[in-house]
This record gives C-alpha cells, sequence and structure tokens, in this order.
C-alpha cells in the first residue's frame, strides 16, 4: 500500500501526551501522520511543552512500527504556519481523513485575577487554535467528501471548574464548534464529535503541580475527584476512544460529545 493510498491523520500538539499517544495508535492501524506541535515553551503557561526532539522521536517511532510520519513544528494560532503544514501534508499523502484538535493549555487562576493576556492565550490555543486549523483541513475533507473531526475538549467543557474558568470557557467552546461544524459538514459525510476526557497522566500534570508547589497526584484530586478510585486516566485511554470515533463502526456518530471521566460527572 503507498502512501497516498492510505488514510492520513493530522494530530495537532502530537509531541507528547494525548497527541502522541493518539498519534502512535492511528499509525499503527495503518495512518500516515502529520504530527504538528509548537515544539517550544511559551511563557503562559510556565511549564514545559512538547519539543523538536520529541517530534523527531515521535517520527522515528512510527516508522518503526511501519508507518509514515510527517512533522511540523507550528504555532495553532499562526495560520501561516497551518497552511504550510496542510499543504505539505497534501504533497506528500494526498489527503486528509482525520483532524485530532489536540493542542491546548491549561493553568489555574481566579476569573477576577487573571490578566488579559492571560485570557486571550487561554482561548486562542484552545479555541480559535482549533478553528484555525479545520479552516484549512475542511476544505480538504470536503473535495474527499470525507472525513472525520475530532475535538479534545475536557470534562471542563461539560461543567464549570474552580480556579479555571478561561479553560472551561474555551473547552465549551469546543462543544460548540462540535455541533456547529457536524451541521454543516454533514452534508459532505465529515462526521465531527468532542472528547471529554478527566484528567490524563501527561507531561502537563507535572507541570500544573510545579506551577502550584504542590504533587500530580493533589492536581489530580483537586480537578477530578474521580468516582472510580483512580487519579487520571492513561493516554492509551484517550487513544482508544480516539480509534472508536474514526472507525467505521462510529459511521453515523456525529454533533456528539464522548466522555472519558471515570465517573466524574456521575459524582
Amino acid at each position: 500500500m503507498t502512501n497516498q493510498s492510505k488514510k492520513t491523520a493530522f494530530i495537532t500538539g502530537a509531541a507528547h501526551g494525548q497527541g502522541r499517544e493518539v498519534a502512535l495508535a492511528l499509525a499503527r492501524e495503518g495512518y500516515n501522520i502529520v504530527a504538528f506541535d509548537i515544539a517550544r515553551n511559551l511563557t503562559y503557561p510556565a511549564y514545559d511543552f512538547g519539543s523538536e526532539n520529541e517530534l523527531d522521536s515521535l517520527q522515528r517511532a512510527i516508522e518503526t512500527v511501519g508507518g509514515s510520519c510527517l512533522t511540523a513544528q507550528g504555532d495553532v494560532r499562526n495560520d501561516d504556519d497551518i497552511a504550510r503544514a496542510v499543504d505539505a501534508a497534501i504533497t506528500r499523502f494526498g489527503r486528509i481523513d482525520v483532524l485530532f484538535n489536540n493542542a491546548g493549555i491549561c493553568a489555574y487562576g481566579l476569573a477576577h485575577e487573571l490578566t488579559e493576556a492571560e485570557w486571550d492565550a487561554m482561548l486562542d490555543i484552545n479555541l480559535k487554535g482549533a478553528w484555525l486549523v479545520a479552516r484549512r483541513v475542511i476544505p480538504v475533507m470536503q473535495r474527499q467528501q470525507s472525513g472525520v473531526i475530532l475535538n479534545n475538549s475536557s470534562i471542563a467543557g461539560l461543567r464549570g471548574m474552580n480556579r479555571l474558568s478561561h479553560y472551561a470557557a474555551s473547552k465549551w467552546g469546543l462543544v460548540g464548534l462540535t455541533k456547529s461544524w457536524a451541521i454543516e459538514l454533514a452534508p459532505y459525510n465529515i462526521r465531527v464529535n468532542s472528547i471529554h476526557p478527566t484528567g490524563v497522566n501527561t507531561p502537563m500534570n507535572d507541570g500544573l503541580a510545579a506551577l502550584e508547589g504542590t504533587t500530580t497526584q493533589e492536581i489530580a484530586e483537586r480537578s477530578a475527584g474521580n468516582l472510580l478510585p483512580v487519579p487520571w486516566v492513561e493516554p492509551e485511554d484517550v487513544a482508544g476512544m480516539v480509534l472508536y470515533l474514526v472507525s467505521d463502526a462510529a459511521r453515523y456518530v456525529t454533533g456528539s460529545q464522548f466522555v472519558l471521566d471515570a465517573g466524574l460527572l456521575t459524582r
């Protein structure tokens, strides 16, 4: 099977955490992978993001399982970065079948104490970034008359959370995009859904713990309070949900929210 005869997945925030695990899982299923990541640290939030080394190691890991991977360093807030990556994906693979809008940040702060810059960074990366990427990918899927878009929201996209108002606002916004895009894109056989994990065991937990001067366990318990006796779910659990939602088994599923919360919302 040539690269251009395989399906292709475009994944943002792919260098580590949930994005990396989803990229590896889809590669094992035979997908070409476009791994898009900023691959550098930001001033806000001041924890470690993905790196160029992690992008490179992801490419090697995908090639080890027989897959093909195109890496692209870029910012989801920068339309030029996105356009270059999408163009490169089409040049190499010829199509984009899955978009996993995964890039995102999280940081704590009381609503009235947030700076305007902190609010803007949260909304621009988590919400506007998803729109900017989809705006470039959707025309590709429309030409194909097929595609799947998954927006990685959060339990915070279905409830309020203390000291996370800007985060919750961005994640609720993804639900609005999901439902609206599902309506707009159904005539093109493009499905759109959102996923809503509880806390996930990723490097972001370590970063948040360092900023808060506490432990990852405390961060997980503070943010979640899961019904099942686990502090978080694993990136592999998220990947399993993604594999189902992009598969033919979910061919009639669109405009929906899928919860992976260890029972948190029931509590």
